[in-house]
């Protein structure tokens, strides 16, 4: 099981954050024709990136979808079109928007969700999604959690194929068993899927009694989860293989997990790096001293302030980060910026003392202003 990070939505497509729908979509269709699984069988990583640059269309393609994803990054469009948190549900097929492209450079097979369809009947399943939310602790230090999601099994009863029996099949008569059919067009001779059996190539003569000729049923699956140390929101974990069967005995798909962390009460994190902002009183500003720091492992660290703090004044804590994903025992750093606070009621001896202090320290009432980057 491995973690898979995601890319900016725009830098998918090759484009800049105000591209018009219309180069949206000019995008998508070239990195379509490219990655295709049909034109790159066996490919891997072609098939990762057409499903990368198709996940990245739905969203931006979307006008309501595009707004929260431009707010609010992957986060906000999260649960949006393909299903909302604690569910799986089957990726957007939006290849009819498409199909000029997809019916002229290969065949018009539809492919089943997002793994496809080959020629020949067997296809494989469709891919699946899993929202979980995790804490601000557990994305930083893992966890294992069980999930429970529906997803289409191959039918017991008649193997997957759909059929009664071992001769519930025949040849398709339209095709040939090709699973397309070729029209003419001025010069051009171009392949379609067959009508008739939807190019699979064979149809079903008797039906499966359970499954009704579809050769999957919908079954409940339980699964543990390992959340990887140092996840963050909008990363997906890929289970290959826990998505939907494939029609006709073919392979299942994928399951992707995809992680939204909740915000922490104090804490912020950038990469792997926390922040927060700790309190001191003026004095001790001026006098130094020591403060116990919280660390999100819940233990306190003991944090030396030097005399003569300023306001902002940034300490780091090395090594009480976010754990480094898939890196062993690495960890970021800690930064707590200092906020000095100034007290809004003095009792009478304490503004004694503060006006002694005045004296003492001759304060200056001109004081020649400074450019921003003079202060530290």
């Amino acid at each position: 099981m491995a973690s898979v990070a995601k890319r900016d939505y725009y830098e998918v497509l090759g484009l800049n954050k105000g591209a018009s729908t219309e180069e949206i979509k000019k995008a998508y269709r070239k990195l379509a024709v490219q990655y295709h699984p049909d034109r790159n069988p066996g490919d891997r990583h072609a098939e990762e990136a057409f499903k990368e640059a198709t996940e990245a269309y739905e969203v931006l393609a979307d006008e309501e979808r595009r707004r929260a994803y431009d707010q609010f990054g992957f986060a906000g469009v999260e649960g949006m079109g393909n299903g909302g948190a604690g569910g799986a549900h089957d990726f957007g097929d939006i290849f009819s928007d498409f199909s000029d492209i997809f019916d002229t450079f290969f065949g018009g097979g539809r492919r089943s969700g997002r793994g496809g369809a080959s020629r020949g009947g067997a296809r494989r399943g469709s891919d699946l999604r899993y929202d979980v939310e995790l804490s601000f602790e557990e994305a930083a230090f893992g966890k294992e959690m069980e999930i429970e999601f529906d997803r289409r099994t191959a039918c017991d009863e008649c193997g997957g194929s759909g059929a009664e029996g071992a001769g519930g099949r025949r040849t398709c008569e339209t095709c040939g068993g090709m699973g397309q059919v070729r029209r003419s067009s001025g010069f051009f001779s171009i392949a379609t899927a067959c009508p008739t059996c939807n190019g699979e190539g064979q149809v079903i003569e008797s039906p499966c009694r359970v499954c009704r000729g579809s050769g999957v049923k919908k079954q409940k699956r339980e699964l543990n989860v390992k959340i990887p140390a140092g996840i963050d929101s909008g990363k997906r974990i890929n289970i290959p293989g826990e998505g939907d069967a494939g029609p006709n005995g073919g392979p299942n798909g994928d399951l992707y997990v995809f992680v939204r962390v909740r915000p922490h009460k104090y804490f912020e994190r950038e990469g792997n790096d926390v922040y927060c902002v700790i309190p001191i009183s003026v004095t001790q500003a001026a006098l130094g001293g020591e403060i116990n720091v919280p660390t999100l492992d819940k233990k306190r660290v003991r944090v030396k302030i030097p005399s003569g703090t300023q306001n902002g004044k940034i300490l780091r804590l090395k090594g009480e980060g976010i754990p480094y994903l898939n890196a062993g025992s690495r960890r970021g750093d800690m930064y707590v910026r200092v906020h000095v606070q100034i007290p809004e009621k003095l009792s009478g001896k304490a503004k004694s003392l503060l006006k002694e202090l005045s004296e003492v320290e001759g304060e200056v009432y001109d004081p020649e202003p400074v450019r921003l980057s003079q202060l530290k």
